[in-house]
């Protein structure tokens, strides 16, 4: 199946013309408009520094429905012994460039500077949101992504600390889940987030539930000036 070059038009293929390992079209720009088409969409960028833009809409696609969050024992200790603190939207900027450094098992890294320059500007309008943890006044890990209606888009996560990043996914689940977010969009697979309860379903389903989603009015603005996420 081809993939399409998108062109200055803000517009994408239908989604069921995606290739078979999930990359839907190539080209284009990250502005603000064409990334919330794709998030309405269920497509997403995802591509490395020197390459041109990649976008993808994978079926499966690997989503963490608020309600199936799992805590494990051992994080549950964790939280109980208040060893972190947390903030929503204090530092986007920070937290996007600390996920954006290479892991140690990585050579490079997805989030480039347009990228990040780019969520910036979702930021400043209200659509992208950070989770920052914090110990003894030091950024100890941290996740952002992109709300619309009740579906929060999660992008990336980073920790300096044991456990933070952990941390970071279960509290904005739980806030998300109490607001009546419906699912988090996890993209691809990983053992890591499973463990918490993400899982697979077909395209057509996280479709479906994103229309639905889409239907209720976005949560926009900062996250930590609001009492819903205080």
């Amino acid at each position: 199946m081809p993939i399409f070059q998108l062109n200055s038009e803000i517009a994408f293929p239908p989604v069921e013309l995606t290739s078979e390992i999930g990359i839907l079209a190539i080209g284009g720009d990250l502005s603000p408009e064409r990334l919330l088409l794709g998030y309405q969409n269920g497509i997403f960028p995802w591509y490395s520094e020197g390459e041109p833009i990649l976008w993808w809409s994978p079926d499966p696609r690997f989503v963490l429905f608020p309600d199936e969050l799992r805590i494990s024992r051992s994080m549950r200790k964790v939280l109980l012994k208040n060893l972190f603190s947390f903030t929503f939207d204090r530092d986007f900027r920070r937290v996007m460039f600390e996920c954006s450094r290479p892991r140690k098992d990585q050579p490079g890294t997805w989030i480039t500077p347009e990228m990040l320059d780019a969520y910036c500007a979702l930021h400043e309008m209200g659509y992208a949101h950070s989770i920052e943890v914090w110990q003894d006044n030091e950024l100890a890990g941290g996740l952002y992504g992109v709300s619309l209606g009740r579906c929060f888009f999660a992008e990336s996560m980073f920790t300096r600390i044991d456990n933070a990043s952990k941390a970071a996914l279960i509290i904005i689940t739980e806030k998300l889940r109490d607001k009546g977010c419906m699912i988090i969009d996890c993209q691809v697979y990983t053992r890591h987030v499973e463990t918490f309860g993400a899982r697979d379903i077909p395209r057509s389903q996280f479709r479906e539930v994103l229309s639905h989603a889409l239907r209720f009015e976005t949560c926009r603005g900062n996250w930590g000036e609001m009492a819903l996420f205080g």
